[in-house]
């Protein structure tokens, strides 16, 4: 059995084994626990209580955080001529059509998100063996599928983004920074979680949420009481 660095072994007994915390003390011992150099992404995990096999239950939607995600999204907008300069503006970081699909095509996705319009998607279906593995289709339910391009890249690089529950049944991913002030994470917790109580599948039975976790890009999980998350302030 590897031996515990010195950091290991300062927040090891910070976290009790089963123990479900208040929303805003899970903030705080997720910052008291992360001992990386670098600026670890705040992560939520939500385990639904949802069959993601059956279409009736799947749960899948668009979030913007209060606070944004803490990290710069590069965006690339996939549009025609006239729309090129309201997407520039907006803050796309790639704008353009055919010289792009054509640099996806031989591999390139040096890129976040894809935003793109509705008459454009059939060029875009034949890049779903390189962009579908990656995420980085666009879609409509999304919203990267839209004649408002401009709001779209607007939305994305303020801090939207978009979620679906996995085969088992659980929703992961991050919302925001360890650097975020306790009150900045609580903000986007509650508002990710909101937007996944409004999404329950009215053919989902019993118990929907079923435990939330917080944690850092390395550090251990600490459960959430999912009855804390409209107390917290």
């Amino acid at each position: 059995m590897s031996k515990l660095t010195k950091n290991q072994k300062s927040v090891a007994g910070k976290v009790e084994a089963g123990k479900a915390y208040t929303l805003a003390e899970a903030c705080q011992l997720v910052k008291e626990i992360t001992t990386t150099k670098f600026d670890a992404s705040l992560d939520i995990d939500v385990r639904l209580g949802v069959d993601p096999r059956k279409a009736n239950q799947m749960v899948r939607g668009v979030v913007s955080l209060p606070h944004g995600t803490g990290k710069v999204t590069r965006v690339l907008c996939l549009c025609t001529p006239d729309k090129e300069a309201e997407a520039k503006e907006a803050g796309a970081d790639y704008v353009g059509l055919d010289e792009y699909i054509e640099k996806i095509k031989g591999g390139w996705t040096d890129i976040d998100v894809i935003i793109t319009m509705p008459s454009i998607m059939g060029k875009i279906g034949a890049l779903g063996r390189v962009l579908g593995p990656r995420g980085l289709m666009p879609n409509p339910k999304s919203g990267t599928v839209t004649m408002d391009v401009a709001k779209a890249v607007k939305e994305v690089k303020s801090g939207k983004i978009d979620f679906k529950v996995d085969k088992a049944g659980i929703v992961h991913t991050s919302i925001g920074k360890v650097s975020f002030s306790q009150e900045q994470m609580i903000g986007n917790a509650k508002e990710f979680i909101g937007t996944i109580i409004k999404l329950k599948p009215a053919a989902a039975k019993g118990t929907y949420i079923k435990s939330i976790y917080l944690s850092s890009t390395m550090s251990k999980g600490v459960k959430v009481d999912p009855k804390s998350v409209d107390e917290a302030k």
